[in-house]
């Protein structure tokens, strides 16, 4: 920097100063916003040779080859233009076909299309919520989900699951109490992520009764719902399937778990057709629209897809149990078997400090798990095991986890 440039960098600084800019700094809402230490964890790996990861929320196979198919197929027709903002027409019908079936009529007019899950989560929270409002959400939970309405300048009062010798659960008093007449929404995921609990149909009743009351909202993150396996049903219960379309309900799903489709980035959300148009309205100014060709894509997912979805859980199942079984066999691992999603969240000798815990598990052992605390506080004394993979590598896995503990245990 020459003199003179100096001079005036020194001249704007002071300027700066006087008039109380301060430093050029992001709004403080997205300031307080917590950093993801997932990504944490998975930075400590870098440089470390061999490590099997298992914190991402995703499977280690590739999308079928008769989705990745359509898509081509669609790019070499040309559909690389914008679209409707709330989705196009056949992927709208074909969803709505879709969720009737699950979870009882629903016109096409009550879906849109999103450029991800976490896209209509954030639009969800966008229509409903908004500086000053009180958000009510239960834990642990994916940090995305506490943390987007404090973007809107909302502030969010947890309810914490707690485990017990039947696994996780949910103190319901406990939810209802807090869900008090100057709510504006509460946002709950069923299945869970990271814990894979499932609400029951009866406390879906219940908590549905008591925000029809108080006038609260619900924003309901179902994108495991098809991830279940508690009974013999295909998918998980539903506000959905005790809901009216035109109640204060909004449920949001993505092709990402039941298609492998996570890298497309395609979700969509149920909501009351009154919204429509302000939906249509913040999906501009936020996205325009999902790509048309990824929503081509998304056609084919649906239409062609249940067949390798039944397929998928059916591995996931015995994914599950097969990790489950084995990591009962190392003392100090205290685990149950969860009812939905894809994770163990489980505790372990060390977890009372999980951050730290998987860092070390990351350099020492090459085994990358996702640290409780990353999913708010009442998560610590736990990590999370994403078991969407083929039985060797969790064997690998647990044979590292193993040493791992047998080392701490002779230091």
């Amino acid at each position: 920097m020459s003199e003179s440039e100096g001079a005036v960098a020194s001249e704007l600084s002071q300027l700066t100063g006087a008039h109380g800019f301060g430093a050029p700094n992001a709004r403080d809402a997205v300031r307080a916003l917590r950093p993801s230490q997932i990504r944490e964890v998975a930075n400590a790996g870098f440089g470390v040779a061999d490590v099997l990861p298992f914190w991402f929320g995703e499977s280690d196979r590739v999308t079928p080859q008769f989705i990745r198919d359509a898509a081509s197929r669609a790019l070499a027709d040309g559909e690389t233009f914008y679209t409707h903002n709330l989705g196009i027409a056949p992927l709208r019908e074909s969803l709505a076909r879709y969720v009737s079936a699950l979870h009882g009529a629903t016109a096409p007019s009550q879906i849109a299309v999103t450029s991800a899950g976490v896209n209509a989560l954030m639009l969800a929270a966008q229509l409903v919520a908004g500086a000053g409002d009180r958000v009510v959400a239960v834990t642990p939970l994916w940090p995305n989900l506490v943390e987007i309405p404090k973007i809107l300048g909302a502030s969010v009062e947890t309810v914490s699951l707690t485990y017990d010798p039947r696994g996780w659960t949910l103190d319901l008093d406990r939810l209802l109490a807090a869900l008090t007449p100057d709510t504006r929404m509460l946002m709950i995921n069923s299945p869970n992520n990271p814990t894979g609990w499932t609400m029951t149909r009866d406390e879906q009743r219940t908590v549905l009764a008591h925000c029809r009351r108080h006038g609260i909202w619900i924003v309901a993150d179902e994108v495991y719902e098809r991830l279940y396996y508690g009974d013999d049903a295909r998918v998980a219960p539903s506000f959905l399937d005790l809901a009216a379309r035109d109640e204060r309900v909004i449920a949001v799903n993505s092709f990402s778990k039941a298609w492998l489709m996570t890298g497309w980035r395609l979700g969509w959300l149920v909501a009351p057709t009154q919204l429509m148009d302000d939906l249509g309205k913040l999906v501009e100014y936020n996205t325009s629209c999902a790509p048309s060709f990824v929503q081509k894509a998304g056609v084919v997912a649906v239409e062609e897809g249940e067949r390798f979805t039944q397929s998928l859980v059916a591995d996931l199942r015995a994914s599950r149990d097969h990790l489950v079984a084995a990591l009962q066999t190392i003392d100090g691992v205290d685990v149950r078997a969860p009812d939905g999603a894809m994770y163990l969240f489980f505790s372990l000798p060390g977890a009372e400090s999980s951050l730290d815990l998987c860092k070390s598990l990351v350099r020492d052992a090459g085994l990358g798990l996702a640290p409780g605390s990353a999913f708010g506080p009442q998560g610590e004394g736990f990590v999370r095991w994403c078991y969407a993979c083929d039985p060797a590598r969790l064997d690998a896995g647990v044979e590292r986890l193993r040493g791992f503990l047998a080392r701490r245990g002779n230091a």
